[in-house]
């Protein structure tokens, strides 16, 4: 298994060059085309009272298809790429709609952990595009400049998400020089827990993966913030998860370890459902 194309979503107004740094990276890594897509949609009227109090313009649609121009070149600058490995993909829609759409290109893709807002019209949703992708999903948070892969945490749930995260990690787990397979459980359940994450060391060996097993009772802590605590430990700057979560009534509901990591990992974190 091997990544070929790794996409990158890319706000029209961002200036920090984190996630496409992380990404343009680990498309170097593993010889990867780089792909940056970009969305803005257009806002409805707003109307009050039956009048047309603000609406979108000719003018205002020129405008957002030159910003998202002028991103273009900003996005090729910043990768450094040779134009034959570096695509663009832009378009005046709804950005996580745009993004789900256009991940059926790529082998992983990248997105900044955290927005500025979830203003449906200008940014990106991390979780839902998580969740509706059917991509494994590399999540950066807005301080880490880059990704070296090089020590890596699974946090382990016997699930599918899991077992999907372990597979699409494989490139990186294959890479790195040590991975440790974790799994938080009860106090009556280590004894299982031990056999669960040995089968997947097992697993991961026979694809040449260096890994070590551990198993971590709960505690009173949150478990996405034990498993950071275990990440800290062991020196990782890569997590590698399930991602849990069903739409509810048009809201995305996710499980507590799923919604810490989105909220709080000082980390990167990949994540596949």
């Amino acid at each position: 298994m091997t990544i070929a194309s790794v996409m990158v979503y890319v706000d029209p107004e961002q200036q920090a060059e984190g996630q496409v740094r992380v990404a343009r990276d680990v498309a170097n890594k593993f010889g990867a085309t780089l792909i940056g897509v970009s969305a803005v949609a257009v806002e409805p009227p707003f109307v009050a009272e039956g009048v047309i109090i603000q609406e979108t313009t000719a003018e205002d649609l020129k405008r957002i298809k030159s910003a998202l121009a002028d991103k273009e070149q900003w996005f090729r600058s910043v990768t450094g790429l040779p134009k034959e490995r570096v695509e663009w993909r832009c378009s005046v829609d709804y950005p996580t709609v745009f993004l789900a759409d256009e991940a059926r290109s790529a082998d992983l893709v990248v997105i900044k952990r955290t927005q500025p807002n979830l203003n449906q019209f200008h940014f990106v949703d991390p979780a839902e595009a998580m969740m509706r992708m059917g991509r494994p999903t590399l999540l950066v948070p807005d301080h880490v400049p880059a990704l070296s892969a090089d020590r890596i945490l699974v946090g382990w749930k016997d699930t599918r998400e899991a077992r999907l995260a372990v597979r699409d990690a494989l490139p990186f787990l294959a890479r790195a020089s040590q991975v440790t397979v974790v799994e938080i459980c009860t106090s009556d359940e280590q004894d299982t827990a031990r056999h669960r994450v040995r089968d997947v060391a097992k697993y991961l060996q026979r694809h040449g993966v260096k890994c070590q097993v551990d198993v971590r009772v709960h505690m009173a802590e949150a478990d996405a913030h034990q498993l950071v605590r275990v990440a800290k430990e062991e020196g990782v700057d890569l997590i590698v998860t399930g991602g849990y979560g069903h739409s509810r009534l048009g809201e995305w509901m996710f499980g507590g370890m799923t919604r810490g990591l989105l909220n709080e990992a000082p980390v990167c974190v990949m994540m596949s459902h």
